[in-house]
């Protein structure tokens, strides 16, 4: 008698991620009503801590007015430009230090020197290079962009299986065709690993930077409700900042998805 064929279970399964979005709205759930609770019932001092009902009112009052889009706007672009321009330009040399053994001699040394360089600290010298205006501040967030963009990108080159590469060549592939078709596919977690944290470090750039000579922006509200002790529009300011945060890693993700699929 013929037996029936069982189907082997996947043992890799509890490597594989599983998408469980209600989570992070159960985590901050709890925060903000353990927050709303322990401010209403006084062992949290208002004078640290405001009311997050306070903090939503606050912003309700900040859409209602408009203020909302005259700050975010600037912040926005301000985000935008700098962080594309660092990713262009980190992702490029990146791929070319990983590619290019003379390239990598004569650059790694220089990435590492500026790498643990604190950029919040140049911001002053970017002043004097580009003005107060905007060519600072874009200047700024770009560099902040750039250096983990170059390390994370030649790492993830780097990281590429050799094996496949031999392989493409034991096939006569050309050597474009190997780094298109072979290299960068087999780099980009990385390099979309890298992102996530330089994109990460440009918000944090992106209120530094607002928070000198800049009258609209995310920080310069920030400032403006640090300097009065109003801490309702400053935890709004950081909320806002936070959302971002969100969305920019949850934009990310979905390119993990869209680009990564050969790995599922």
């Amino acid at each position: 008698m013929a037996t029936k064929q069982q189907p082997v279970p996947f043992r890799g399964g509890g490597f594989a991620p599983v998408s469980r979005p209600w989570m992070g709205f159960v985590v901050f759930f709890v925060l903000i009503a353990f927050l709303e609770a322990g401010t209403r019932i006084g062992f949290i001092s208002a004078l640290t801590i405001p009311k997050p009902s306070d903090v939503f009112n606050t912003f309700v009052e900040l859409y209602s007015s408009g203020l909302l889009w005259t700050h975010l706007m600037p912040s926005l672009t301000r985000f935008v430009i700098g962080a594309a321009i660092g990713t262009v330009l980190g992702v490029s040399l990146g791929i070319a230090i990983g590619l290019f053994s003379y390239v990598r001699a004569g650059l790694v040394p220089l990435v590492a020197a500026l790498f643990p360089v604190p950029k919040i600290a140049l911001l002053p010298l970017f002043v004097i290079w580009f003005g107060i205006d905007e060519a600072s501040k874009y200047a700024l967030i770009a560099f902040g962009t750039f250096t983990p963009m170059v390390v994370a990108t030649y790492g993830a080159v780097d990281n590429v299986d050799r094996g496949l590469i031999r392989m493409g060549q034991s096939f006569n592939l050309a050597w474009f065709s190997i780094v298109r078709k072979i290299v960068l596919p087999g780099a980009m977690a990385g390099i979309l690993s890298g992102l996530r944290i330089a994109l990460a470090i440009a918000i944090i750039l992106l209120v530094a930077a607002e928070m000198l000579g800049a009258e609209y922006g995310i920080g310069a509200y920030i400032l403006q409700a640090g300097s009065l002790y109003d801490l309702e529009r400053l935890f709004t300011g950081v909320a806002i900042l936070s959302i971002l945060g969100v969305l920019v890693n949850s934009a990310i993700g979905l390119i993990e998805k869209r680009v990564l699929r050969w790995r599922m």
